[in-house]
C-alpha cells in the first residue's frame, strides 16, 4: 500500500467523517447478546447496523461521500452501482442534499430493496436494473457516468467511502467499557472492513479483526491464496449484499494488511443464522447481515471467555425469500431430503411406503410424479423433512430393503438447483 494511500485515511479523516454524518446518519446500539453469549461462553456483542435509517451501513459511506463533492461534480448529477444496500444509502443522501442520481442494479436485486431505493430517493433518483451481479450493474454504470460526465460513487473501493464506514468503530469502541477481544465483520466489496480496521488497529491493536464472506463468494480469501486482487469467474448470489466477483484494489490492499484472519460460511448456515436471531431474537436480519454472526460457530473453542463483536451490517431481508431460507437451513441441519422414488409394481406399494418405510416423525413436504400420465407405475421426486438427522440412514436402509429407492438428489446439483 502506498504511503499516500496510508495517510489519506487517517484517524482525522475518519473522525472528521464521524462529523460530516452527525445529525443524518444514526449511531446505532451496541447491544449484548445473552442467547448467543451462553452459547458459547463468551461475552457476545451486536453491533446492530440493521436498525440504521435505511437498515444498513452503507449510508454512512455514501453520505460522507456525496456530502464532499463540490457543485461542479455534482452538476451533472451522481451515479453509482449497488446490490441494493449502497443504492439507499446514495438514495438517501440525493433526497437529502437535493442531488439528481442515477442508481445501477442488477436485475436479481430482492424487490424490496427496489422499492426502498426508490423511497428513499423519491423524484431525485432514476433506478436502472441491468445485468446479473454487482458487476455487471458497475460496468453499465461507469458507462454511463462516462457518456453524461456524471461523477462516480463507488460503494466500497473510496477513500470517502471507507472513513465514512469507518465510524462504526468508534461507536462501538465508545460504547464498550472492556477490551474486544475479537471483532467480526462481513466481507463483500471490503470498505466496511477497511474502514473499521483501521480505526482497531489505531486505537484497539489487540483485537483480531476476522473477515467473513460468503463461501460462495470468497473474492477476498482467493485473493490472498493467490498472493493478489483476484476476479471470480463464478458466484453464488444468494448472499446479495457480499456477493461481488472482485474486491476493490484500495479495500483489497488494506484487508490485506489489517485483518488477522478470514473465513468463509455457507449459505445453509447463514440461513439457520436468520432464522435463530429472527425466532429467538425477533432480528430481522439479511444474508450479509448474518455472516459474522453465523461464523460464530467455527470459532467456538477460541472465543470462549472472551468479548466478541459482531457487526450485523443490514436488516434489509425480502420476506419472501424466508420460505427459500427455511429450506436452505433444513438441507444444512441434515432435516430435509429429496429422492427419486421408484414404486414398485405392486397393488398398494404408495400405501406400504407410508405406512412401512417413513418413520413415525418422517413428514412429506413434496410429492410430485416425473410422468403425469402413468402415476400408478411412474416414479416419483418426493421431499422428506426428519425430526433428526439421526434418522437419515435408518430411513434409506428402510427404502434399499423394500425397493423403493431411486436416486438420492441432495447430492445431484444439477437435477437439486430446480427444486429449491
Amino acid at each position: 500500500m502506498s504511503e499516500s494511500t496510508k495517510k489519506s485515511i487517517s484517524l482525522e479523516k475518519i473522525y472528521k467523517a464521524q462529523q460530516s454524518i452527525k445529525g443524518v446518519v444514526q449511531a446505532t446500539p451496541l447491544m449484548f447478546m445473552k442467547n448467543f453469549s451462553e452459547q458459547y461462553g463468551a461475552s457476545i456483542y451486536f453491533k446492530r447496523e440493521d436498525v440504521q435509517v435505511v437498515r444498513s451501513y452503507k449510508i454512512r459511506g455514501a453520505y460522507n461521500k456525496i456530502q464532499g463533492l463540490t457543485a461542479k461534480e455534482l452538476e451533472n448529477g451522481i451515479v453509482c452501482a449497488s446490490a441494493g444496500n449502497h443504492g439507499q444509502g446514495v438514495a438517501f443522501a440525493c433526497k437529502k442534499l437535493q442531488v439528481n442520481g442515477t442508481i445501477f442494479m442488477p436485475v436479481t436485486t430482492p424487490h424490496q430493496k427496489i422499492d426502498q431505493v426508490k423511497m428513499f430517493g423519491g423524484e431525485y433518483v432514476e433506478v436502472q436494473l441491468i445485468g446479473d451481479s454487482y458487476d455487471d450493474s458497475q460496468i453499465a454504470a461507469k458507462e454511463f457516468c462516462d457518456a453524461n460526465q456524471s461523477t462516480f460513487v463507488h460503494p466500497f473501493d473510496d477513500i470517502d467511502v471507507i472513513a465514512g464506514q469507518g465510524t462504526i468503530g468508534l461507536e462501538i469502541l465508545n460504547d464498550i467499557d472492556t477490551q474486544v477481544d475479537y471483532l467480526f465483520m462481513p466481507v463483500g466489496g471490503g470498505g466496511l472492513a477497511s474502514g473499521v480496521g483501521n480505526v482497531f488497529k489505531s486505537l484497539s491493536p489487540e483485537t483480531k479483526l476476522i473477515g467473513v464472506e460468503p463461501k460462495g463468494a470468497p473474492s477476498l480469501t482467493t485473493s490472498l491464496k493467490n498472493g493478489k486482487n483476484t476476479t471470480l469467474t463464478e458466484i453464488e448470489k444468494f448472499v446479495d449484499g457480499a456477493a461481488v466477483k472482485r474486491m476493490g484494489e484500495i479495500t483489497y490492499e488494506f484487508c490485506k494488511e489489517l485483518l488477522n484472519d478470514t473465513d468463509t460460511v455457507c449459505e445453509g448456515q447463514i440461513c439457520t443464522t436468520i432464522l435463530k436471531v429472527y425466532n429467538e431474537n425477533a432480528l430481522v436480519v439479511e444474508p450479509a447481515g448474518a455472516l459474522s454472526i453465523a461464523v460464530l460457530e467455527q470459532y467456538k473453542e477460541q472465543i470462549k471467555g472472551k468479548t466478541v463483536v459482531c457487526i450485523v451490517s443490514g436488516g434489509n431481508n425480502d420476506i419472501t425469500r424466508m420460505e427459500e431460507m427455511k429450506e436452505r437451513a433444513l438441507l444444512f441441519k441434515g432435516l430435509k431430503h429429496y429422492f427419486i422414488i421408484r414404486f414398485p409394481q405392486r397393488a398398494g406399494a404408495l400405501k406400504e411406503f407410508v405406512v412401512d418405510v417413513l418413520g413415525v416423525n418422517d413428514d412429506i413436504t413434496y410429492f410430485e410424479y416425473t410422468k403425469k400420465n402413468n402415476r400408478d407405475k411412474g416414479p416419483a421426486v418426493v421431499g422428506i423433512q426428519l425430526e433428526s438427522k439421526d434418522d437419515f440412514e435408518p430411513l434409506v436402509s428402510r427404502m434399499k430393503e423394500k425397493g423403493f429407492l431411486g436416486d438420492y438428489l441432495n447430492d445431484n446439483p444439477e437435477l437439486f438447483q430446480f427444486l429449491i
